[in-house]
């Protein structure tokens, strides 16, 4: 029998937790309840809730909305950005004069809605909307066509779907979407997205609101002109309107069970997020602009930008250090850099014969705000800055002088590789030069000695390194230089061939400390230099699971090879075309190596230093490792084309059932080639066989068969995809997945490049995380097929 003192128990439990005001989650909020403490409002289908919050590592506390069901929790609205609170549970968020108010612990206002009084006897109350939207209405009237006050008529830093960026015909007043000042921070912050108040159709992104660095480009019906990621989307749904009252864009999702969010963020780029639930992590979708120091003053004043440096985008010139590094700590570095000295020009203290000098810092982009002096050497140039104290820098070339008076913005680092910078002359503190002297005499007497300890010591060891360089490991980033004969030794005279082509032959070998490698023997050594040499700059400075690593390389006299993780699996073309009868690849392992490769290819176009097109995607080169993960491999004919996503031309390369049509008829090409190629491997995966063949027919006349529109037209018409599997498979397969991957590589082959999607795209669309339309039947390359 029950005892009835424990069943009290539980209900004087389960009536506590509903009544207790820091426990209890409100679906709205009107004059008799209020919010405080960890007490929240949700939505009535739990997908957003709106209460206290506190950023980071801050003290401060705001009431913001974030998502419900996110683990990462993410704040897409800010109430009170610019006027925090101290304390949660002594302060109120309630409804007074019909205005939603927030009041500290002394009653005093902090925040408040500031809405027009509404008609005489209606009862307002505030309601979180599914949309993400924070709405006041009026209980009474359930069909009032608009709110008398709606959050998403005051963003603060995410534009959220079903929301709107508008500019305002009447007032001319734009509306604005401003990041937060930084991440731990979300007063608002230097950069604002804007709907043109000048009335075209393009957004802008500015600095203060004043200076301008990015924009959307024109609505040309479809997409923003400068936003090419707009024209090839399975998620969402875009729309401009226009009207006597109000100009603004806005987007929905296709698939509503998608979570995804547009934000300007502190780093002063627009990003469109998705919500990757498996990853249970954030996915940027795409951002703009895309390079970080295309940004206004990103690095503020005297600060340098770089797109490759490992310590972090900014860093200070020579000379300078952070005005505030507890702010550069936090992403934010508006506030610049600092002289560590004063000039002597500043300095009235100053010995005279103490004078300022120039520092030469090489392959930059030169800083904005230049003034042309138009001086007739450089010698000159320097002296005029050296005479103008406020001048912090000059630069010398064929256009004449150069000078800059005030704050040094917007200067950016560029790689060792780009040699399209400038050289930027300092000006420091004599002092600075003077340090260097002093410290220079001290480093002079240690190298002697360093080098004359480190000879006797480098001789030692050489002899040795030289016998065991075979056998070294790469260190993480650099690959070993080996030996011809140490390459002969490992691989035993070249005897265990694992596979040839144009390029030459790849052998077995074992290094002394047991480790097997494959070794790509080059011939033909004068017209394999290039390729020996874009292999070892490519793919020798990045690492990626889907990758093939290169341990090192041998260059010794005409002898050119190049050693490479060794894959037990091989080459997909041969588990694919040549090895049925042995192991047959199973649809979960092909739609895994489908996916990997796309995710490696993604990598070479959108993560690495420079976009790196392949150039020669086909199952041939890509390799299997010991749990057939795929890892693509043979860049011998890989381009790099630059971060700003330009073309490049380049003579006809790769294979030739794999071209794009844009090689063929010799126009420069982008990364979609690789997507061209990808897409005809995908078919490939799918079927087990060529995609172009002849077939025999009982009367021996043979039919050209070109798989791809065999594919294409039966998902097209919703007929049997499994009947496209290759046979050995048995149609055991996933029917959505093969759909899935079928839709996709039609879309790749698409004749006109813009049509297809981007690596990133494709690696979202075999997740399962965008949605793919049915794409127009692939018409490269133009074949009459009769199925």
């Amino acid at each position: 029998m029950t005892n009835p003192r424990f069943c009290l128990s539980i209900l004087v439990l389960f009536f506590s937790l509903y009544t207790h005001p820091s426990l209890a989650a409100l679906t709205t909020l009107s004059a008799d309840k209020k919010l405080t403490g960890d007490q929240t409002l949700v939505s009535e289908g739990g997908v957003f809730e709106l209460g206290f919050f506190k950023p980071g590592n801050s003290s401060n506390y705001y009431i913001g909305i974030w998502y419900k069901k996110v683990t990462q929790k993410t704040i897409v609205w800010v109430a009170n950005r610019d006027n925090h609170v101290p304390d949660k549970n002594t302060a109120t968020l309630t409804i007074s004069d019909s205005n939603l108010v927030l009041l500290d612990g002394s009653s005093n206002q902090v925040w408040s809605t500031n809405t027009s009084s509404p008609r005489s006897g209606s009862v307002v109350e505030a309601v979180l909307l599914n949309s993400g939207n924070l709405v006041l209405r009026d209980r009474a009237d359930d069909n009032a066509s608009e709110p008398s006050w709606q959050s998403f008529d005051h963003p603060t830093d995410t534009f959220l779907p079903g929301g709107k960026i508008k500019l305002d015909h009447k007032t001319k007043k734009p509306q604005y979407l401003t990041s937060w000042k930084n991440t731990e921070d979300p007063a608002t912050g230097l950069f604002s997205l804007e709907l043109d108040p000048e009335g075209s159709t393009s957004y802008l992104i500015t600095r203060n609101k004043t200076e301008q660095y990015w924009t959307s480009g024109a609505w040309n019906g479809h997409i923003f002109s400068l936003v090419p990621e707009m024209r090839l989307n399975y998620i969402f749904n875009f729309s401009f309107v226009s009207n006597e009252n109000e100009s603004y864009f806005t987007y929905s999702l296709y698939n509503s069970s998608i979570i995804s969010r547009l934000l300007i963020d502190v780093t002063g780029q627009i990003k469109q997020m998705t919500w990757l639930e498996n990853a249970q992590q954030w996915n940027l979708f795409w951002t703009q602009p895309r390079k970080q120091c295309d940004v206004y003053a990103f690095c503020g004043a005297f600060g340098s930008c770089s797109e490759f440096s490992t310590m972090g985008p900014c860093n200070c010139l020579k000379g300078f250090e952070p005005k505030s590094p507890s702010d550069w700590n936090l992403g934010d570095y508006s506030g610049g850099c600092q002289r560590k000295e004063k000039l002597q020009c500043e300095n009235s203290n100053a010995s005279n014969r103490n004078k300022d000098g120039f520092l030469a810092i090489p392959n930059v982009v030169l800083p904005k705000g230049a003034q042309s002096v138009g001086l007739g050497n450089a010698g000159e140039c320097e002296s005029i800055c050296l005479s103008i104290c406020s001048c912090a820098a000059y630069a010398y070339d064929s256009n004449g002088c150069s000078i800059w008076v005030g704050n040094l913005l917007n200067v950016e680092q560029l790689s060792s590789d780009d040699s399209s910078g400038e050289t930027l002359y300092l000006k420091l503190a004599a002092s600075e030069f003077h340090h260097d002297d002093k410290s220079s005499k001290g480093t002079i007497i240690g190298v002697v000695v360093g080098v004359v300890a480190g000879i006797g010591i480098l001789l030692a060891i050489l002899w040795r390194r030289k016998r065991m360089v075979a056998s070294r490991k790469a260190a993480k980033g650099s690959l070993v230089a080996y030996g011809y004969r140490d390459l002969q030794a490992a691989t035993r005279n070249f005897s265990e061939k694992l596979g040839g082509g144009g390029f030459g032959s790849v052998f077995k070998g074992t290094l002394d400390d047991s480790s097997v490698v494959a070794v790509k023997k080059l011939e033909s050594f004068g017209q394999r230099e290039k390729q020996f040499q874009t292999e070892v700059r490519t793919i020798g400075t990045i690492q990626h699971v889907n990758l093939v690593r290169l341990h090192g390389f041998c260059s010794e006299g005409t002898k050119r090879l190049l050693v490479y993780e060794y894959m037990p699996n091989g080459s997909l073309d041969f588990h694919l075309f040549q090895n049925k009868n042995f192991v047959v690849l199973d649809w979960k392992t092909r739609y895994q190596i489908a996916l990997g490769i796309a995710r490696g290819l993604a990598y070479l176009h959108e993560k690495c230093r420079d976009c790196i097109i392949h150039c020669n995607v086909k199952p041939e080169n890509i390799l299997l490792d010991a749990g057939f993960c795929p890892k693509i491999a043979d860049f011998g004919l890989a381009k790099l084309v630059g971060r700003d996503f330009s073309r490049v031309l380049a003579t006809i390369r790769g294979t030739k059932n794999y071209l794009s049509p844009e090689w063929i008829s010799g126009v420069p090409i982008t990364a979609k080639a690789d997507v061209y190629s990808y897409g005809m491997m995908l078919f490939e995966l799918v079927s087990g066989r060529r995609n172009s063949y002849y077939e025999l027919s009982d009367s021996e006349d043979g039919k050209f068969r070109f798989f791809p529109t065999k594919a294409a037209n039966i998902v097209a018409q919703g007929g049997n995809v499994l009947s496209l599997l290759d046979p050995c498979l048995e149609q055991n397969a996933d029917a959505e997945e093969v759909t899935r991957m079928a839709t996709v590589a039609s879309w790749c082959i698409q004749d006109d490049e813009t049509h297809r999607p981007t690596m990133g795209q494709v690696v979202h669309i075999l997740d399962g995380i965008l949605d793919v339309n049915l794409p127009p039947i692939p018409t490269f390359p133009q074949v009459s097929v009769d199925y």
